[in-house]
């Protein structure tokens, strides 16, 4: 049995789908398929119940389910081991920025432990690039948050974080409970600089087109709205600097962490990354 074929099989048996099976390992479903029959003439049994209902594993398929996970992560650990003793074992992560994410400090943490011989590169990147230099090839794998163009890369939800209206504190507004974007009408917005991504401006900016200073780091959008009286969207559980306030913005959908990464890498540092990125941001 090739690993590669395990890869396919455990992805069938997770997704219980072979059409998303196939969308998640970017390939056609007809070779995914035919590998699938190919694993089971060599196991010598039935894999998986195929039924108008849809499909399930067979008794042989889940006892192989268990066996292929632990067979592929152990072949994971022989690469990361063979770079490590090669000294080739580096792994640069691209993030926004938010050193006081609890999420980030226990995934660095449960990494350092896994990977204690790994050298991990930190590629801090301002509001203006949310992939954090993976579209420019500058970082394997981004730990940020999305709306962004997500051609070419593969990108997994962690956690979503409510947002907020981002005010002075004596901003009328600021006495409020929560507010809704209409209440933010016709005010001045901080904005990023012309040619970011559209998705992550529009988001930011509540949807709209707006007015307002250019910014590129989150000290620069609370400078914008204490000096000049601006509003903007921030994180709500981000504590903001003397003078301004944050107050929930409840028509708003939440910020998304991500971690995002190449489609079709298949760097076991990568995969072990995200692994342990999403068991850090459930707690």
């Amino acid at each position: 049995m090739e690993l590669r074929t395990l890869r396919y099989f455990v992805a069938v048996a997770e997704e219980l789908h072979f059409g998303r099976a196939a969308a998640r390992l970017h390939m056609s479903q007809p070779p995914l398929s035919r590998a699938i029959k190919q694993l089971e003439t060599e196991a010598g049994a039935a894999l998986f119940d195929r039924s108008s209902a849809g499909v399930t594993l067979t008794p042989v398929g889940a006892v192989l389910l268990d066996e292929a996970r632990a067979l592929l992560d152990q072949a994971d650990r022989v690469r990361v081991r063979v770079a490590a003793a090669a000294g080739a074992a580096t792994l640069t992560v691209g993030m926004l920025g938010d050193s006081t994410d609890s999420g980030a400090s226990r995934l660095a943490g449960a990494y350092h432990r896994l990977h204690p011989r790994v050298e991990v590169r930190i590629r801090e990147a301002g509001l203006t690039d949310p992939t954090c230099g993976l579209h420019a090839g500058l970082v394997d794998v981004a730990l940020t948050r999305g709306p962004f163009d997500e051609t070419g890369l593969t990108v997994h939800a962690l956690r979503a974080d409510p947002v907020g209206a981002l005010l002075r504190a004596d901003d009328p507004l600021a006495r409020h409970g929560s507010v809704k974007l209409a209440d933010l009408a016709g005010r001045r917005w901080f904005r990023f600089p012309e040619g970011t991504d559209p998705r992550w401006q529009s988001y930011w900016n509540g949807g709209e087109p707006r007015e307002g200073p250019v910014v590129r780091a989150v000290q620069e959008c609370q400078q914008a709205v204490l000096w000049n009286g601006t509003v903007g969207m921030t994180l709500l559980d981000h504590e903001p600097a003397a003078g301004l306030t944050v107050v929930p913005l409840i028509d708003m959908p939440p910020s998304r962490v991500v971690a995002a990464w190449n489609e079709g890498d298949t760097n076991p540092l990568i995969r072990s990354f995200v692994d342990t990125a999403i068991a850090a941001y459930r707690h």
